[in-house]
């Protein structure tokens, strides 16, 4: 059962630690200590913003680390928690899986109390912090694993009234390409828990790898800026892309599984288009050449349809059945205002 220091109804500002307990070989009494700060100033809605759902995308961690420090209960309308590195065990070890438990925070919920260490952070989360919550942020990136084109995403969630108010906030963080997306690779999500519980929910995937380039840092920081504007919980006016003189968001979707191209043998994956660039259908978009055999032919990475690169293996080295791209389709926004599930 998580331990938390917060007195979430005071005003001002605190800083501290939700303490997880567990046991490992050198500590019968040892806890995991995930800092948290929460900032309450007044009457507002509730933002609760999480980096480190994948201990090795630190795009939201770095954020989400330098707003806390810099914000100030005047800065506030209502109350924000941030929590930097909410998988903490996993940012420690730059991993996107618990080294403590093995288990991948995103599908962990709605967790139990006296489960794993990541099964008692989900469930803290379904329980206490998104029933407090009116707006949940949860900031993601490609990992190790996966370079996409900076962009901010959401579910097509069946309440129009909630999908509404979820897109503009996505379209809020101002980046040149926002996603729909499905889930391919199980169940138990952060955010479809969130979403259950009727939240406004953003979420992103702000490029990838290690070495994370400034410009994509600075969209991660001054996009979690503007949705805090956007949403009403932090002091200012939110500024749309007309304003910043940029063209519209490409919105873009992919709802289907052939969207996600999936390794069909092992070996060495080679990209042949650029990141964010359209494909026509059945182009080629990579190769997987056979590191054992290298007087075969690779094997040709083909588009299943028209649209655009939203993002990329990242290590070469590939497993079967590793995903190697993903190509998502142009989508209109106002066809989201239609009842019912978005057809492509």
């Amino acid at each position: 059962m998580v331990i938390n220091p917060i007195d979430f109804d005071r005003p001002g500002k605190q800083q501290g630690f939700l303490r997880v307990p567990y046991s490992h070989n050198l500590g019968g009494w040892a806890n995991v200590m995930i800092p948290i700060t929460c900032v309450t100033n007044g009457a507002g809605p509730t933002a609760l913003i999480l980096g480190g759902n994948h201990g090795d995308e630190y795009q939201g961690q770095i954020a989400a680390m330098k707003l806390a420090r810099e914000l100030t209960p005047e800065m506030v309308t209502g109350r924000i928690v941030l929590i930097p590195s909410l998988n903490f065990p996993a940012a420690q070890s730059s991993t996107r899986l618990s080294p403590l438990d093995g288990m991948n925070l995103n599908r962990a919920f709605p967790g139990d109390p006296d489960g794993p260490v990541t099964s008692q952070i989900a469930h803290f989360l379904t329980t206490v912090l998104f029933p407090l919550s009116d707006i949940v942020i949860d900031i993601h990136s490609g990992g190790r694993s996966i370079e996409f084109v900076p962009c901010s995403h959401m579910h097509v969630v069946p309440d129009l009234e909630q999908r509404r108010r979820m897109l503009a906030a996505m379209l809020a963080w101002n980046t040149d390409f926002s996603f729909l997306y499905t889930d391919i690779a199980g169940t138990g999500l952060l955010p479809v828990e969130a979403e259950n519980q009727g939240k406004l929910v953003v979420t992103t995937e702000l490029g990838g790898g290690e070495a994370i380039p400034a410009h994509v840092h600075r969209i991660a920081q001054s996009g979690l800026r503007n949705v805090l504007l956007h949403t009403g919980v932090l002091a200012g006016v939110a500024q749309t892309r007309a304003e910043l003189n940029l063209p519209p968001t490409i919105l873009t979707a992919a709802l289907k599984s052939e969207n996600y191209l999936l390794a069909p043998e092992s070996g060495i994956f080679e990209v042949a288009v650029e990141l964010g660039s359209p494909v026509a259908t059945d182009q080629p978009i990579g190769y997987i050449h056979h590191l054992e055999r290298p007087d075969r032919a690779p094997i040709e990475i083909r588009s299943p349809a028209s649209g655009y690169l939203i993002c990329m293996r990242a290590p070469c080295l590939t497993h079967q059945g590793d995903c190697v791209a993903v190509i998502a389709q142009a989508v209109d926004p106002a066809r989201l205002s239609e009842p019912g599930p978005l057809e492509l």
